[in-house]
């Protein structure tokens, strides 16, 4: 992402992680609460919501769209729904920022209304690949255009009757499966996903939550087009993707015991749970209940000695935002770790894959990256300088680093923690990390 400023991290070295603390809510439920609260009929108070950079575009691409949204405020917003046929033109391209879960579940969403659209992004969107969700979103009858190499900006051809289908997805993808459920609320029949590798499931949740009939059969699920949504309360819980990388702070960093509080623990997100676990993490749940149609517990996490590991290829769908952090964990721990079949890290808000082996390799770490993942043998850590290239989960994950690092680390380019974790320094340092920032002008 290109800013007018460098925000700089610099990490010391050493420290611990204690105490007890709350990280942002979810992400994923945040975006979906806003998308189908203004689809609902009536009005949806959502509590927990995610006030970072990527959900907040989704709120600002609905106001365009003629929705009532009060809020954010301390996590609360009220959408005054206009049900599914209500959504009104928007005067100008809808600008979605970094985020692509906006586009992509939009793309099914405005696939199915009466208006043109355009959306846009910022430097990092327009490079993300949209074929994967524009080639059957068009066998589904709408009409779609994007540059020639499948990235934004998108444009959206309006009036067109959307037919629901079976589709099989070649690859595992919750953004996918999620935007062509999306469609077909608009579509003439039943359209029926069936995915190769189980993925997050809260559109499907928060479906039913809303008074939507889902058929789950196996790894298949389908819904029929012309219901109605109904607006409820949304309790969104802690997002599991941010308590990761104090889950792996908290492992790596001598004398931890850390507890993060109302955790999701989505059985489609638990891969980083189940990983570390393997790798021989002290983590327990507890206090856990259903809130919401969400499963949610504290997790304490204490400090214990890590081993490399093969990542098992049933864990890479449910843990593939995790892997930055994973990948410090890896570093860590004794032995070697493995990872394959997580091509998808590749096309990510940057290339993570081969932005994690860089930055690892400069802190002293064996890191091999392939084509789908990487090997990584743990060792000691150095200080040094490194750059996140302007992706959020990379600058949080090699701050967590520094836990173990000999020296201090430096990383650039770290404005886009915003995106997804706006309040992550103060906590961090809450928690026992000795980080500080500083902008540099370009």
């Amino acid at each position: 992402m290109t800013t007018a400023k460098d925000v700089v991290y610099t990490v010391q070295p050493g420290g611990k992680l204690t105490g007890r603390a709350r990280v942002p809510g979810d992400k994923s439920i945040s975006h979906r609460s806003i998308m189908l609260g203004a689809l609902a009929e009536g009005v949806t108070e959502v509590s927990g919501f995610l006030e970072a950079e990527d959900c907040l575009c989704t709120m600002a691409a609905f106001r365009a769209m003629g929705v009532r949204i009060d809020g954010p405020e301390q996590g609360r917003v009220v959408v005054h729904g206009v049900g599914l046929r209500g959504l009104k033109a928007p005067s100008q391209p809808l600008y979605l920022g970094n985020s692509g879960t906006s586009m992509r579940l939009l793309s099914g969403l405005l696939s199915g209304q009466a208006f043109d659209v355009d959306m846009t992004g910022d430097a990092s969107l327009s490079k993300r690949p949209m074929k994967r969700v524009t080639q059957p979103l068009r066998l589904m009858g709408a009409d779609l255009t994007t540059t020639t190499a499948g990235t934004p900006p998108m444009h959206i051809k309006g009036g067109r009757q959307l037919r629901g289908m079976n589709y099989t997805m070649p690859m595992a993808s919750a953004q996918v499966k999620s935007s062509l459920l999306l469609a077909g609320l608009y579509a003439n029949g039943k359209t029926c996903v069936t995915e190769p590798a189980p993925t997050r499931d809260h559109t499907e949740r928060m479906l039913q939550g809303f008074g939507y009939t889902v058929e789950r059969h196996d790894n298949t699920v389908c819904i029929e087009g012309g219901g109605v949504l109904r607006g409820g309360k949304i309790d969104v819980p802690a997002d599991i993707s941010s308590a990761a990388f104090f889950m792996v702070g908290a492992s790596i960093a001598a004398g931890s015991d850390l507890t993060l509080e109302h955790v999701g623990i989505n059985p489609t997100r638990i891969g980083v749970i189940n990983i570390l676990r393997a790798m021989g993490a002290n983590i327990t749940l507890q206090n856990e209940q259903v809130v919401g149609g969400e499963p949610v517990a504290d997790i304490r996490v204490r400090a214990a000695p890590l081993r490399g590991i093969a990542i098992p290829p049933d864990q890479v769908p449910l843990a593939i935002d995790e892997f930055p952090v994973l990948f410090i964990a890896a570093a860590c721990a004794h032995g070697t770790t493995v990872l394959t079949g997580a091509e998808e890290l590749r096309v990510k808000e940057s290339d993570r894959i081969q932005s994690m082996a860089e930055g690892m390799l400069k802190l002293g770490i064996d890191a091999k990256p392939t084509a789908d993942g990487m090997i990584i043998r743990g060792g000691q850590l150095s200080g040094g300088v490194v750059n996140s290239y302007g992706d959020h989960r990379i600058a949080m994950a090699f701050s967590m680093a520094a836990l173990r690092s000999s020296a201090p680390i430096v990383i650039h380019d770290c404005a886009n923690v915003t995106t997804s974790f706006p309040a992550f320094v103060p906590l961090a340092r809450g928690a026992g990390l000795s980080v500080t920032t500083r902008d540099i002008a370009r």
